[in-house]
């Protein structure tokens, strides 16, 4: 007896979120090489699928219009991408729910590249470490692997090269971006480094501490090696982390990835949850969310 597969499938994109992310030099072809702990939230957009005939995207929610053109998509090129390598794979009609800011530091689009990944790795019978998702996943941006499979992890070399999923305490917290745009290569070029350029710092090889606490003590001793340049490029983002950091029982404040979001560590989810509603009261043009990272 044969088992009828779903005529809709479901993939929740959580935000990604970088805890920390030291920048260790620059390669030769121009990519810059990185240390970063990555988590992932509880917010996120939601993307749906049904399998059909023709490859299809209907972007809706409140960031839809800010997503820009369905041709540059994420979702669109994953599977593209994926059908170039496999062409006989199962295609049809994706629904993106549109939830988080767009070009946040957020990892928005890659995270929805890669539930677009997961959902036709279900409905095609596909391993999620088949070497053609992988590659697929590779091709797409820096961020989409480690977004494949959303797990705590270290990512390194230039986003390619994925630790094992790590175990972290879960941590409240609060997400707020400002609404500005910050381009990922004006943050780069910032930096100052050459191509070949030596390593800025070592990376660090400190065990992941289990307990909250002392987790939170790591992640204060470590930083985000882009936020003094997005900090000059859109100097706003010196605002959003002195309010955060300025809400009651906040304990760390920091930028993720290459901007504009900030996110603050909050003693528990009830004390997210007030910082978020204040904030939201006193920048009403902020996007605010109070969420779980981890």
């Amino acid at each position: 007896m044969t088992t009828s597969q779903p005529s809709k499938f479901v993939e929740h994109a959580p935000a990604k979120v970088n805890l920390t992310l030291a920048i260790l030099g620059r390669r030769a072809d121009g990519y810059h090489l990185l240390d970063s702990l990555v988590v992932f939230a509880r917010a996120g957009d939601r993307l749906s699928f049904a399998p059909g005939k023709a490859l299809s995207l209907n972007v809706r929610g409140l960031t839809a219009k800010q997503a820009g053109a369905l041709d540059d998509n994420l979702v669109l090129k994953a599977a593209n991408a994926l059908a170039a390598e496999i062409p006989d794979v199962k295609l049809g009609r994706f629904t993106l729910d549109k939830r988080l800011p767009v070009a946040a530091g957020l990892g928005g689009g890659s995270s929805d590249a890669g539930a677009a990944l997961r959902l036709l790795a279900r409905a095609n019978r596909l391993k999620l470490d088949d070497r053609r998702v992988q590659k697929v996943a590779r091709r797409l941006g820096a961020d989409v692997p480690v977004c494949v499979e959303p797990r705590t992890r270290r990512m390194r070399g230039v986003g390619e090269v994925l630790s094992a999923p790590l175990s972290m305490p879960k941590l409240a917290a609060v997400l707020v971006n400002p609404g500005v745009a910050v381009p990922t290569r004006d943050v780069f070029a910032m930096l100052g480094l050459k191509p070949g350029g030596g390593r800025t710092r070592a990376a660090r090889t400190r065990a992941l501490p289990r307990d909250r606490d002392g987790l939170v003590e790591f992640l204060a001793g470590e930083r985000n090696d882009l936020e003094p340049a997005a900090i000059k490029v859109q100097p706003i983002i010196a605002r959003v982390l002195a309010a955060l950091g300025n809400e009651p029982r906040c304990e760390l404040a920091r930028m993720s990835g290459s901007g504009a979001t900030c996110f603050g560590l909050f003693t528990s989810a009830r004390a997210a949850t007030a910082a978020a509603r204040n904030l939201s009261t006193k920048q009403p043009r902020w996007w605010v969310k109070a969420t779980v990272l981890g």
